[in-house]
Order: C-alpha cells, then structure tokens, then sequence
C-alpha cells in the first residue's frame, strides 16, 4: 500500500523531460552528462577543488621509502644530523686508549674529552661535506634529509663543513703535539683519506673504494693515532706499537667500514644514475647482502684468531664474543630486507649496533686484562 502511495519523484524513477518514453520509466539510462536514475553526477573532488589536488600531490611527494606518510620535518632532521654515526669517532678514541692503559697503567681524561670534542668535528664535516659534493653531482637531488635540501644553502653548509674541519684539526694537533709528531702524521692520513673519499677531483667514493678508505682511516690510522696521544711523552720511546694495537686498530676498522657499506643499500638506483660505482651497485643487493654475512663472520674470525696469537688478551676475545647475537642481528636483517628500500634504510643503524658494541666490549676486555694483571 505504501508502495502504491509512494511519488515517481520520491522513488527517482522520474525520466529527464526530453526522453519520455515508457521504456525510460522502467530501465534507467546513463548518458554523459547524467547518472542513474537520472541523477546529475558530480565531478571528483580533485575537480571540484584543485587545492585538494595539490595538497595530495604535495603529500605523495614527501612519502617516505616505505610509502609512510609525509614525513616530518623533525624526523628529516634527526636523519641529517646522523647523530648515531658519530660513534665512529668514540670506537676508534676508546679502543686506543684502552690499548695504552693496557701497556702503561695511566689515562689522560682531559687530552682524551680534547681528542673526542675534536674528532667529532672532523666527522661533522665529513657529513656536511658529502652533502655538498652530493648534491653538486645530483645524487641528493631526491633525498630529503640532505642537510644543503633541508638549510637551502649550499654555500652556508659548505662554509659549516670547512669551519668544523678547521677547528677540528687545531684541536688534533694541539692534543698531540705535546706526544711526538707521528700521531699528528697518523691523524693527518685518516683526514686525507676522508678528503679523497668525497671531494674533488678524487671522488674515489664514485669509484668503489669508500670502504678500503674508511676502513684505513677509523682503523690502523686513527686508532694508532690516539693510542700515541694517550702515552705520555717520557714512555713513548719505549713502547712502539705492538701486535695488540694493531689487531685493535684492524677490527675497528672493519666494522666502521661495514656501517658505510650497509648505508648504500636504499640508494643503489640513484647511485647508479648519476654513475657513482659503489660496491652495491657493482655487487646488486643479493651478492651485496652475502658480503655482509661474509664481513661480520670474517670479524669474530679474526677475534678468535688473534685470541688464539695472543695479540689481543682473553678478556677481549670473552667480551667481544657477547656482541654475536648483534652481529646475527644484522646479517638476518640484511638477508630478510635487502629488497626493501624503506626496510633496508635502517640496516646501517643496526651496524652502529654492532659497531659500537663491538668496540665498547674490545675496549673494556683491554682494560679488563690490565685490572686482572695487577698482582
């Protein structure tokens, strides 16, 4: 009854006026102007208001590696300033020291806060300065988190890198001037190896061997350098360097170079584009993830290995070997996501992990063995 009450209008099954024929009635028709039922479609909303439109565009353009949503700009921030990165020059700093309580009984607390403070200006301007040349090349041109993107100003960022770089080697020098002039030589090397790594007209980063430099620099360079700076002047004629410093020096070296290989992986394309020839783009991330299981087995290797020579005491070889689980960490982490561009992003912070574990347990196992020496 309802139904026979009910209005044409009410139940949308009047017709437009100029097709009135019985056949309308009872099949509604779609023409390109109408809908059904004869009612006027209306246009998407990115039609009906175009600011919508950019606003989405806007938003696409700032999703991050894994399509998240836009980014914020503290995030984009806290990415520029790296600041987990700078354990690469705490590591190398910590384990010298260690090394030299271990011959010599003593610590130099302020010349050591010197050679930190100072160190890690020079890391600031290693990272400020890739970014420059980075983006002189192209291969920032996308990338977000680049700090000459974030300020807006490649000269001001230029001028920031070469300020700290300055500053940095002052405050170097000054600390070890007062040692003898090798650890000077030493610290000098690891710079130039930064130097040739990223700026012009080396670049030898564009070529493939970023990682050998790193491993030289943080490694036999730099952790050598601070054992000298740390032994004061009237006992280092005779203390030369030693089988143990050495050893240190060469597992620092390793795992900050793994850091630098593993922050490769989200940016093969880009690299590949603009003809930086980095490992990942000359291994592709399947070899490239086999590689890092390679690095963190060839690292507790050479741990038991120089356990087994006695060129690192016992005490390093049992703290060192409690990071295995961080280091399977990283090697089930890169083999699961290496495909993954928004995953794989954090594989060089799971390093960090591992890198500085790994050299807070070598620098406590040293000093360890020179506490559990004394009679």
């Amino acid at each position: 009854m309802a139904l026979a009450l009910a209005s044409p209008f009410s139940l949308g099954l009047l017709c437009p006026p100029r097709t009135p024929s019985f056949s309308c009635c009872c099949k509604p028709q779609r023409n390109l102007r109408t809908g059904y039922l004869g009612t006027e479609r209306r246009p998407p909303k990115e039609e009906r208001f175009p600011r919508l439109r950019a606003s989405q565009d806007n938003s696409n353009s700032n999703k991050g590696f894994n399509g998240e949503d836009e980014i914020s700009r503290g995030t984009l921030i806290w990415r520029a300033v790296k600041l987990p990165i700078y354990s690469v020059a705490l590591v190398p700093l910590t384990v010298g020291s260690a090394a030299a309580y271990l011959q010599t009984g003593g610590f130099l607390f302020g010349r050591y806060m010197l050679l930190l403070s100072s160190s890690i200006l020079i890391i600031k301007w290693l990272n400020l300065s890739n970014d420059v040349y980075d983006f002189d090349t192209g291969a920032d041109e996308n990338k977000k988190e680049s700090v000459v993107n974030l300020v807006g100003s490649r000269a001001v960022v230029h001028y920031a890198a070469n300020l700290s770089l300055l500053v940095g080697f002052i405050g170097l020098v000054w600390a070890s001037a007062a040692v003898n002039m090798q650890s000077i030589f030493l610290l000098t090397g690891a710079i130039l190896c930064g130097y040739v790594y990223q700026c012009p007209p080396f670049r030898l980063s564009y070529k493939g061997l970023g990682e050998p430099l790193c491993f030289a620099a943080f490694g036999p360079f730099a952790t050598s350098a601070f054992y000298l700076s740390q032994i004061a002047k009237s006992k280092l004629i005779h203390l030369p360097q030693d089988a143990t410093v050495l050893s240190a020096s060469l597992l620092v070296g390793l795992t900050t170079s793994l850091i630098l290989f593993c922050s490769h992986f989200h940016q093969v394309d880009e690299d590949r584009a603009i003809g930086k020839m980095s490992p990942l783009v000359r291994l592709g991330t399947e070899r490239a993830a086999k590689a890092v299981k390679v690095a963190v087995l060839s690292l507790y290797s050479l741990l038991a290995l120089f356990g087994l020579c006695r060129a690192l005491p016992w005490t390093c070889i049992v703290l060192s070997a409690l990071t295995l689980p961080i280091g399977k960490l990283v090697v089930d982490y890169v083999k699961e996501h290496h495909r993954d561009k928004g995953k794989i992003f954090m594989a060089k912070y799971y390093c960090v992990r591992l890198h500085t574990a790994f050299g807070a347990a070598l620098a406590a196992g040293l000093a360890a063995a020179r506490i559990v020496a004394k009679p």
